[in-house]
């Protein structure tokens, strides 16, 4: 994939200069060609003769239909096969989903519900991409699933194609894991009231706003800081399998490079791979990691309700110091670790409902509380970003929300203030010149994707 992904980047290099440095003037010149052409247009059309004064003739000619039957052999003669398309549902039978796709074929119903391979297609998880190509009655001829890879962990870059084929008047099925092709797409936005809504209403999918929640997290904070009038320009894989766009992970696969202009400062980000040891990680472009030792939250998807801060308690109806932030989100949304660590606590404390106490170097320490779910159990090590519960309302809670701590030396400190401080790497010497070639031509992308944008609102 990350291949893929350079050699896709590549050829955007060329853009960069001509792009970055005359963007209006290309659009003054597109505008006055265009209205050089509307000018020509109005000085030759009053020479052409009125219509009105033409002669006219009108031509009466029967038409004749060819006999259906003929048709009917004609289409025989030619072997017409149909290709139908359709997603699985979760209450799908063999029966009703071949109907949905136009096959009526009850050997091949039977030999779903009895085959190993082919009983799949209804089993598990809906939103199967289905394809089924038939005979002008109705028989199957060749049916063919795709859907994600059983493997977690190559769901980004694998799926899973089930074939079921009529050979020798019997079906043969097979099953086997192939991988997603990538195509680069961009897009651009300008937030009004928040990112989501900004991503929306650029057409891109919801999921390109989680990672750059991700992406951005310890420098932006997307609860509190967002602005109206941010922007963005980003980069992101479009999959295919088998050329076909897919239906799960809306679609899409990783952000391949973002910028971010918040109060007039912007950020960049783009994804490289060390050639050494092949992990990859987000980089800014001047090489510094975007990861950091801690999140600046546990939930993508929430707002924040109680900051680090003095607060009206919303039970004892006291003033009092609030020690830690509260994010508001539906209950069951993914609580994940801020930091590698250790699961120091995982069960019931009081007030606090269902909690997980995370150990982390250099004294550290974060509390998450009021949980619906939990995930871990003690002494079980843990990775940055792992999904450790889920958010709920238990314990002393009003409503379904997240109360996270962040504990140095055993005082309450500011989660978003330590994320900021933590320490970042940068690329290795041996890679720098690499990493060079993949930024340049990420700036390259992002600046014609933000072209884009600015053509679109000077024509306002």
């Amino acid at each position: 994939m990350d291949s893929i992904t350079q050699l896709a980047l590549r050829p955007l290099a060329s853009l960069h200069s001509l792009v970055r440095r005359h963007p209006r003037r290309l659009s003054a010149v597109l505008l006055t060609a265009l209205g050089g052409f509307a000018v020509a247009a109005f000085g030759i059309a009053p020479m052409a003769p009125d219509a009105a004064d033409l002669p006219q003739r009108l031509v009466s000619e029967a038409v004749v239909p060819s006999d259906l039957e003929r048709q009917a052999e004609d289409l025989a003669f030619h072997d017409l096969q149909l290709w139908r398309s359709d997603l699985t549902r979760g209450s799908d039978t063999a029966d009703n989903l071949l109907r949905r796709l136009g096959v009526s074929d009850p050997a091949a119903a039977a030999y779903i519900r009895t085959d190993r391979w082919a009983r799949r297609l209804i089993e598990g998880r809906a939103g199967k991409m289905v394809q089924a190509r038939t005979l002008p009655d109705g028989t199957l001829v060749e049916l063919i699933a795709r859907y994600p890879a059983q493997d977690d962990a190559q769901q980004l870059t694998h799926f899973t194609r089930l074939s079921l084929q009529r050979a020798n008047g019997r079906f043969v099925s097979q099953i086997d894991t192939a991988p997603l092709m990538a195509q680069v797409r961009m897009g651009s936005g300008t937030v009004r009231s928040s990112l989501f809504a900004a991503i929306d209403d650029a057409g891109l999918p919801d999921g390109i706003a989680a990672q750059m929640l991700e992406i951005f997290a310890t420098e932006i904070d997307f609860h509190r800081e967002l602005r109206k009038g941010d922007s963005f320009n980003v980069m992101f894989e479009s999959l295919l399998a088998d050329g076909h766009p897919i239906s799960w992970n809306e679609g899409i696969g990783r952000v391949l490079a973002a910028e971010f202009t918040h109060a007039g400062r912007s950020s960049q980000a783009v994804w490289f791979t060390d050639p050494a040891t092949g992990k990859g990680a987000y980089f800014g472009f001047d090489g510094r990691s975007k990861r950091r030792g801690f999140l600046a939250s546990p939930v993508a998807f929430s707002r924040m309700t109680s900051g680090f801060a003095q607060r009206l308690h919303p039970i004892m109806q006291t003033w009092r110091a609030h020690n830690g932030v509260d994010y508001a989100a539906p209950t069951g949304t993914p609580v994940n670790a801020v930091g590698d660590g250790v699961v120091e606590k995982a069960g019931w404390q009081n007030g606090y409902g269902n909690v997980i106490t995370l150990k982390h170097g250099g004294d550290k320490s974060t509390v998450y509380a009021h949980l619906s779910r939990i995930d871990v159990r003690q002494g079980q090590r843990v990775s940055q970003g792992q999904s450790i519960g889920q958010v709920g309302a238990t314990g002393w809670a009003t409503g379904p929300h997240l109360h996270f701590e962040l504990r140095v030396g055993g005082q309450f400190q500011d989660p978003l203030t330590i994320a900021r401080q933590a320490e970042t790497v940068a690329v290795e010497a041996s890679s720098r010149a690499r990493f060079q070639i993949l930024a340049a031509s990420a700036q390259a992308g992002l600046d014609t994707a933000g072209s884009t944008r600015g053509a679109r609102a000077d024509s306002e």
